[in-house]
C-alpha cells in the first residue's frame, strides 16, 4: 500500500503514544520508510528502542544532531507525508501558530508534503475551544485530521478523545496519496443484508457481510468524496469517523434511508444484498414449536435499486450489484436493462473466495452501454476501487 513511500511518523507526550508502535509496523509492513521523530513527552511513555528497532531508520529527537546539523530540513524536504500520532493539544497549538520549538515542529513548518495530525486527549481538552480552533485553523490549510474515538480513557475515563483506531489512521494515510478525484462529490453507498422479522426473535436474511460495502465506502472517501453509508452492519464502520453512517434493519428501513439522500447524491451505489421477501405478517410473540410448523407467507419487498433507476436525476450515476450463482452475464446484463442503472456489479457468489463473509471477491463491471470489465481474484479493497474507477470513467463520458 505504501511502496516506495518516505513517511515521517511524529509521536507525542500522550499516552496513546504506545499506539505508534503498532502504527509504525503496519508502516514498515506496507512497504514505507519510515522516519520516527520522538518529542520529549514521548519519552515519558514508550522507549526509543522499541521504534527504532521496528522503523526503517534510527529514532530522532532533537534539532541539535551532530551528524545532521539540519535534522528538520532533510527530514522535511524528504518526506512524502508526516503523519503525528498521536498529536497532543500543545502540539496542536504549535503547529496552528507556527512555534517551532523542537524537532516535530520544526520538522512540520519545514516540509511541503501532505500532513495527517491524529489527535488524542481528554475529552476536556479535546472539546475546548482553542483545541477546535488550532483545529479548524489546520484544516483550512489543507491538514487532514483524523478525529478521535469515544471510549475508555487515561485514569478509566470515558468519552471522546481516544486516539483513532490504527486502521482508521491508516485509511487516512492511504487516502493522502490517492488522487482526490471523487473531491466534491456525494457518494451514497448502501451495505449488508437486510433482515426481515418473522418474530421477535427470528428473521429472514442473507449471508452478506457487508464487507465490500464497507469498502467501497471507505475507498471513495479516501478518494475525496463526501460519504453516506447506509448499512445493515454499521459495527465495521464506527472506526471510520470519515463517513456519515445511518443503521437500519430492513428492506423497508433502508428503502427510506436511501430516498432520503439518494435525490441530492452524485453517485449511488447499492452494494447491499436486500432481501427480495418478507413475511406478510410479522408475529407479536416468539412463534413456539409446540403451536406446530407455522405458515410463513411471503410478500415481495420494495424493488429500491428499480425505483432509483425510475427516478434518476440528470447527471447521477447509479451502480447496481447482482450477487449470482449461474449465468452470471446474462442475469447481470438484463438486471442493468431492467433496473435502469448505468454500472452494475456481478459476481458468482458459488465460486470459491468470492463474495460473501470473505475478505475476496471477483466481479465483472458491466456498463449501460454495453461494455464490461473483469476483475480477478483479489481484495474487497481493490474491487472497490476498480467500482470507483468505473464510475469516474462513466463520469468522463457525461461531461463530453
Amino acid at each position: 500500500m505504501f511502496a516506495g513511500q518516505r513517511i515521517v511518523l511524529g509521536i507525542t507526550g500522550g499516552i496513546a503514544a504506545y499506539k505508534a508502535v503498532e502504527l509504525c509496523r503496519r508502516l514498515v509492513d506496507g512497504g514505507a520508510h519510515v522516519s520516527p521523530i520522538m518529542t520529549s513527552g514521548a519519552n515519558h511513555f514508550i522507549g526509543e528502542t522499541t521504534l527504532s528497532a521496528l522503523a526503517s531508520e534510527p529514532v530522532q529527537k532533537s534539532l541539535w544532531d551532530e551528524r545532521n546539523p539540519i535534522p528538520h530540513t532533510r527530514l522535511g524536504q524528504n518526506a512524502d507525508l508526516i503523519v503525528v500520532a498521536p498529536a497532543t493539544a500543545r502540539l496542536l497549538s504549535d503547529y496552528a501558530s507556527g512555534r517551532s520549538s523542537d524537532l516535530l515542529t520544526a520538522t512540520l513548518l519545514a516540509t511541503r508534503a501532505p500532513v495527517v495530525v491524529c489527535p488524542a486527549m481528554h475529552t476536556e481538552m479535546w472539546e475546548h475551544p482553542a483545541v477546535q480552533d488550532n483545529l479548524a485553523v489546520l484544516r483550512s490549510r489543507g491538514v487532514l485530521v483524523v478525529n478521535p474515538e469515544s471510549g475508555r480513557l487515561a485514569g478509566g475515563d470515558m468519552g471522546h478523545g481516544r486516539l483513532a483506531s490504527t486502521e482508521a489512521i491508516l485509511a487516512a494515510v492511504a487516502g493522502a496519496f490517492i488522487d482526490q478525484d471523487l473531491a466534491g462529490q456525494k457518494v451514497v453507498v448502501t451495505a449488508g443484508g437486510t433482515r426481515e422479522a418473522i418474530d421477535p426473535v427470528r428473521f429472514i436474511g442473507n449471508r452478506s457481510s457487508g464487507k465490500q460495502g464497507l469498502a467501497i465506502a471507505l475507498a471513495a472517501s479516501r478518494r475525496g468524496a463526501d460519504v453516506t453509508l447506509i448499512s445493515t452492519a454499521p459495527s465495521a464502520a464506527a472506526t471510520a469517523p470519515s463517513l456519515k453512517v445511518v443503521s437500519v434493519s430492513s428492506a423497508a428501513q433502508m428503502r427510506s434511508a436511501v430516498h432520503e439522500v439518494a435525490p441530492s447524491a452524485d453517485v449511488v451505489i447499492m452494494a447491499a444484498a436486500v432481501a427480495d421477501f418478507r413475511p406478510v405478517a410479522v408475529a407479536d410473540q416468539k412463534i413456539k414449536k409446540a403451536n406446530g410448523v407455522p405458515q410463513i407467507v411471503l410478500e415481495p419487498t420494495e424493488d429500491i435499486l428499480g425505483e432509483l433507476g425510475a427516478n434518476k436525476p440528470k447527471g447521477q450515476i447509479l451502480v447496481g450489484f447482482a450477487a449470482e450463482t449461474t449465468d452470471v452475464e446474462s442475469n447481470a446484463r438484463g438486471k442493468l436493462q431492467r433496473k435502469g442503472a448505468d454500472l452494475l456489479v456481478a459476481n458468482d457468489v458459488a465460486a470459491p473466495e468470492v463474495g460473501f463473509e470473505h475478505d475476496t471477491n471477483a466481479v465483472t463491471i458491466y456498463g449501460s452501454d454495453g461494455s464490461s470489465a473483469q476483475v480477478e481474484l483479489t481484495s474487497k479493497d481493490a474491487v472497490a476501487n476498480r467500482v470507483l474507477d468505473a464510475v469516474v470513467a462513466y463520469r468522463l463520458t457525461l461531461d463530453v
